[in-house]
This record gives C-alpha cells, sequence and structure tokens, in this order.
C-alpha cells in the first residue's frame, strides 16, 4: 500500500511540476490581429421589377483573432467600405452612396500544416449602412450571416501573411425609401494583409 501511495505521490508531483511548462505552451500565440485590403462585390437581386446592385469597390478589414488550441478559436472583425448602391426599374436608374461598416463574430478551424495555415470560418453580424448626402435616405442597419475560408502563411514566429474570403448574406438595404423592398443578396469580399501573432 505505501509503494502504491508512494508511487501515486511521485506521477502527481512530476505532473503538477510539469504543469507550467505544458500550460505556457498551450497558451503561446494565442491571440493574432490582422488588418487586410478587401474588395467588395455584391450580386444583383431583382424583386418586383426593381433591380438592386452595388457598384465594386474596396476597403479594410480589422480582425482579432482569439485560439482555445492550435485547432480551434473565435474572431471578431470589424470591415469598413463606400460604395453606391444602386437601383433600376424600367428606364428609371437611381443610386445612395453610402458608407458601409461591418462587425461580424465567428468560429475558426484550422489546421497548421508547416509554415501555412489552412482555415474556415462562420458566424453572423450586422452590417450599418449610412446615406452620404442623400436627404431622403435613414441609416440602415442588416443582420448578416458570414462565411469564408483562407490560409495564413507565417515569415516568422509573429508575423504572417493572410489571405481569406468571406462571403455575407444578408437583406439588402432600402434606406426607407418607396417601393424598394427587402431582398436577400451575397457580397464577396476576398481580402489580403498582414498579421501579428502574440
Amino acid at each position: 500500500m505505501y509503494r502504491i501511495s508512494s508511487a501515486g505521490l511521485f506521477i502527481v508531483g512530476g505532473l503538477v511540476a510539469i504543469a507550467p511548462a505544458l500550460a505556457q505552451e498551450e497558451t503561446l500565440y494565442r491571440s493574432e490581429v490582422s488588418v487586410q485590403a478587401l474588395g467588395s462585390f455584391t450580386e444583383r437581386t431583382v424583386d418586383n421589377g426593381i433591380a438592386q446592385n452595388a457598384t465594386n469597390s474596396g476597403g479594410v478589414l480589422a480582425n482579432y483573432r482569439f485560439l482555445f488550441n492550435k485547432y480551434n478559436g473565435i474572431e471578431v472583425n470589424y470591415g469598413y467600405t463606400l460604395n453606391t448602391q444602386e437601383y433600376s426599374w424600367k428606364t428609371f436608374k437611381g443610386g445612395v452612396n453610402a458608407y458601409s461598416n461591418e462587425a461580424t463574430a465567428a468560429y475558426v478551424l484550422q489546421h497548421p500544416v508547416g509554415r501555412v495555415t489552412p482555415f474556415l470560418e462562420a458566424g453572423v453580424g450586422a452590417l450599418v449602412f449610412d446615406p452620404n448626402h442623400t436627404p431622403l435616405a435613414g441609416v440602415q442597419a442588416r443582420t448578416t450571416f458570414v462565411y469564408g475560408a483562407g490560409a495564413d502563411i507565417n515569415f516568422s514566429e509573429h508575423f504572417f501573411l493572410r489571405g481569406e474570403y468571406r462571403g455575407l448574406v444578408y437583406d439588402s438595404p432600402g434606406f426607407g425609401l418607396p417601393g424598394i423592398d427587402d431582398r436577400v443578396t451575397h457580397r464577396a469580399e476576398p481580402s489580403l494583409g498582414f498579421g501579428f501573432r502574440h
């Protein structure tokens, strides 16, 4: 009995002694931040004879990612673009120039392979469309579903290049203008930028 207890204490003591080292290795590089240039490409939709589209544009995407381990994590994103929401019906064509602010949160699944870390993501968030110099159009927020895939290419332990594709599914903005109903649309956002992990 004494030998078993001593062996048990030795094992437990050994685990307690190496636990800080294991915990330190597990918590290493848990946080990542990146800034990326993005492109914004919105799908054209038609509802009740009124076509809606948005001009292609560019913007910026900022990201913070927290990893639970080397395979799983969560991230929050903020994106900004400026484009014109275009509406056309028969011979009429008009548009609303608007700032687009996006805030999303997503689950991230990744799998490091050498210097490359491919990843998938899915989550939800909001798009806020803020008209620029259009008196009759009001600010409008839209719930959005976001999904994506990409990869990080490591330059060093701390710095990496991130390329990714994100898709956003949401109701296109009508800005409270008469005759413009909500309709589901899709925005494609390819992006490329640099990041830092700690």
